[in-house]
């Protein structure tokens, strides 16, 4: 879809580009006095024209009404799901799920969790966040958490600098470039100071996520969110073998390993599998000692897989960004 809608608004300046440089402009000093003497026809004249060279083509135009027509497909298909006795059950996390900077539920069932057990030093750490733009912590860092980002693009690591330079600087937000193996997690733990016990990890790195939380053995966060491979069903306990250099091929079922395969990892490390996301993605694991009776047990693959929905888009309104906020207090 990303080439198609390319290709249809090849010859367009994006709205965005022009309205971001007319917003800059008007900023400096100089020309913020030239458009505040300047006549409002001639304003209007030029917002005109910036609105006919950004006007969608027919080609987005329909890909805009197709998107909207999923959105209310996947709208109608998650109510459908919510009035099941599965989703009504009160322990389960399902019912909870909501998006505004996870991929998918991930946001609204991570919050839940936390709801229950409480939050300690409210700090996470990530890896495999791509640009920070759609990942399991950015809404952790809307609330107010501190954290860490890791992760192997070049090109989303300089994205990260720059859009969120302003949680760096503010110590908020610690980042690193690296590419992850089960050899170096510790080390780069290590090197971006992690406390030995924190709140929230999160992986995501679409091949070697289960050899990965097996390395790490220092490290005792309370809460896990790990990809898995809901292909693989709920009773098979398998992985893919580990390859430090390799990668999902970006198209194929063959990559991570099952939902089981992790509960009986978990279960090593002193963890309980208490839910997955209704989009058959991430499945959240929360330490023993802290789980107590707030979860639905048992906590199995079988009570707690959900099948692959991929392509259920969680609707969220706008796109996602993410910029400075001021806190607001009562007065």
């Amino acid at each position: 879809m990303r080439r198609i809608l390319a290709r249809g608004g090849r010859d367009r300046v994006p709205a965005m580009t022009i309205n971001d440089l007319l917003n800059r402009a008007k900023k400096l000093p100089g020309l913020s006095h030239l458009a505040d003497a300047m006549p409002t026809s001639v304003k209007s004249a030029a917002r005109a024209a910036v609105d006919r060279a950004t006007r969608p083509s027919e080609m987005e135009r329909l890909i805009s009404q197709a998107s909207q027509s999923n959105d209310l497909l996947a709208t109608m298909l998650y109510q459908q799901a919510f009035s099941t006795p599965r989703f009504q059950e009160p322990r389960r996390l399902l019912r909870h799920g909501f998006k505004v900077y996870s991929q998918h539920d991930e946001d609204g069932i991570i919050e839940e969790i936390f709801q229950r057990i409480g939050a300690t030093d409210r700090f996470f750490v990530e890896f495999g966040v791509g640009d920070g733009m759609e990942n399991c912590t950015t809404y952790c860092l809307l609330n107010g958490w501190k954290g860490a980002w890791i992760d192997g693009s070049a090109a989303c690591y300089e994205r990260i600098l720059k859009n969120l330079d302003f949680l760096i600087s503010g110590k908020q937000l610690r980042v690193l470039y690296s590419f992850i193996t089960a050899e170096n997690i510790e080390t780069l733990f290590k090197q971006l100071e992690i406390p030995v016990e924190f709140d929230l990890l999160s992986i995501d790195i679409d091949r070697n996520d289960y050899w990965v939380w097996r390395a790490i053995e220092r490290y005792r966060p309370r809460v896990v969110a790990i990809e898995y491979n809901a292909s693989f069903g709920a009773k098979a306990s398998c992985t893919v073998p580990y390859d430090p250099n390799a990668v999902w091929d970006g198209y194929s079922n063959y990559y991570g390993s099952s939902l089981r395969a992790l509960e009986h990892l978990g279960a090593e490390k002193g963890y309980c599998l208490v839910g997955c996301n209704f989009t058959g993605v991430t499945a959240f694991f929360v330490r023993a000692d802290c789980a107590g009776d707030h979860f639905l047990e048992p906590y199995t693959s079988e009570n707690h897989y959900e099948r692959p929905r991929y392509f259920t888009r969680m609707p969220n309104g706008h796109a996602p960004w993410f910029g400075p906020v001021k806190p607001v207090v009562p007065r």
